[in-house]
């Protein structure tokens, strides 16, 4: 479902979304093109929290005994995969 709403923005940013529609044709809309930036900067986001949290477990010991425990428990059939 779309809703109406309305945001106040530079004259430079209405210009550059207009031009990138309308000129490089990046999207199908100018309202699709606010969409797709949004959703990519939330892809960003998301991403950026990701390797935080996996940057914290690096330094986990609770983690990486659990990770390393996995590693022996699965090393026969790692093995196996990458023969394959």
């Amino acid at each position: 479902m779309k809703v109406k709403r309305t945001y106040k923005l530079s004259a430079d940013t209405v210009a550059t979304v207009k031009r990138l529609v309308e000129e490089k044709h990046v999207a199908a809309s100018q309202d699709a093109l606010v969409e797709d930036a949004i959703n990519e900067y939330v892809g960003i986001l998301r991403d950026a929290e990701e390797a935080r949290q996996w940057s914290r477990a690096a330094d986990d010991p609770i983690f990486q005994a659990e990770s390393d425990s996995i590693d022996v428990a699965f090393a026969s059939d790692d093995a196996h995969a990458w023969d394959a």
